[in-house]
């Protein structure tokens, strides 16, 4: 499983990059690479020092970022942090994060919510007041052409079938809350639309039994059949072949829709539906215009918090029978404007 964080941090690098001609270099720290000797080297060799979490392998290499951090902060450089996600991220797992919090001299964000949950936490959240927000590209660009796949056919050949085929795309943990589609699909069901759910991604290995409950209650619901569950796709083509063969995407979050959630921007570029739980507050994409375009051109359809699964349904049921709304998407332009707002934090 690829880490969409790791992702983020390789295509930002070479962004900026391309704004500051040989500007930008990165170090790969893991149990093997990046000794203290490089770190102390490189850190010595740069005027800031940018660094992202969360990392998803957090219990192995957590120490050289840190590590990192501080002998950044020891040199006298300027240290931003962009923090992905706070209060969704386990307990064990933040309060690894803490030092990187303490040693930043920015944290960079890209949502007001996340923001806010900082600002809750009773350890740290004074350092929300080092937080400036930046908005958030999508990690995949939709490429030219796709990939045929044996999960592409197996969703053509459900199409024929006359089924209704519901996407999800992305790791799959509590946070996006997987079981709550199950509950969709199971009210869709009811209603003789025959829908398989077909989850594009893996789950994340953490310390719950996500992946356990998950296909309990599949099966709880009757919907053993229904579900499937893609794991690793190698590619952005077979992802977007994939992506061709689904009617709708749903996104049942807790939370609501946030600026963060760059697997929804995957989506939104396949032209298709996406039913996704409105926002918790008003002002979560005031800094970022070109997400909240898809949502005023109705790319993304808004259910209101709270809602039953039958709302759900019905907004999928609605969106599958209209035109699909296909927004221009500039790829390279959403990625520039993440790439200005980090380069406005860096000392000269």
């Amino acid at each position: 499983m690829h880490c969409g964080v790791g992702q983020f941090t390789r295509k930002l690098c070479e962004t900026v990059g391309k704004l500051e001609p040989g500007g930008v270099a990165t170090l790969t720290l893991t149990r093997t690479e990046g000794t203290l000797a490089d770190i102390w080297s490189r850190v010595g060799s740069a005027r800031n020092v940018v660094c992202n979490f969360p990392i998803v392998a957090w219990k192995r290499v957590i120490a050289r970022p840190l590590l990192a951090l501080a002998m950044a902060r020891l040199r006298g450089r300027r240290v931003i942090l962009m923090q992905h996600e706070w209060a969704g991220l386990h307990w064990m797992r933040r309060l690894t994060y803490v030092p990187a919090l303490l040693l930043a001299d920015t944290i960079v964000m890209f949502s007001p919510l996340v923001r806010r949950e900082l600002a809750a936490d009773r350890l740290v959240g004074w350092t929300a007041r080092k937080c400036v927000l930046a908005p958030l590209p999508p990690n995949l660009p939709a490429p030219a052409a796709i990939a045929e796949s044996e999960l592409r056919q197996r969703l053509a050949d459900a199409r024929k079938q006359g089924r209704l085929v519901i996407g999800h795309f992305g790791s799959i943990y509590p946070g996006k809350q997987p079981n709550a589609l199950l509950s969709i699909c199971a009210a869709l069901k009811q209603r003789g639309l025959k829908p398989v759910i077909v989850y594009v991604g893996s789950f994340i290995r953490g310390m719950d039994r996500i992946e356990q409950e998950f296909y309990a209650r599949a099966a709880e619901l009757g919907l053993t059949d229904d579900v499937i569950v893609s794991g690793y796709v190698a590619s952005d083509h077979e992802v977007f072949g994939i992506f061709n063969q689904v009617d709708a995407f749903c996104y049942p979050l807790e939370e609501g829709i946030s600026a963060r959630r760059s697997s929804i921007l995957a989506c939104a570029q396949s032209g298709r539906p996406l039913i996704v739980t409105g926002p918790a507050e008003a002002d979560e994409f005031d800094h970022h215009p070109r997400f909240k375009e898809l949502i005023d051109r109705g790319a993304i359809i808004l259910v209101p918090r709270g809602a039953t699964e039958a709302a759900y349904a019905d907004g999928i049921a609605a969106a599958v029978t209209r035109h699909s709304v296909r927004v221009p998407f500039d790829f390279d332009a959403w990625w520039r404007d993440v790439a200005e707002a980090t380069r406005a934090q860096f000392a000269n």
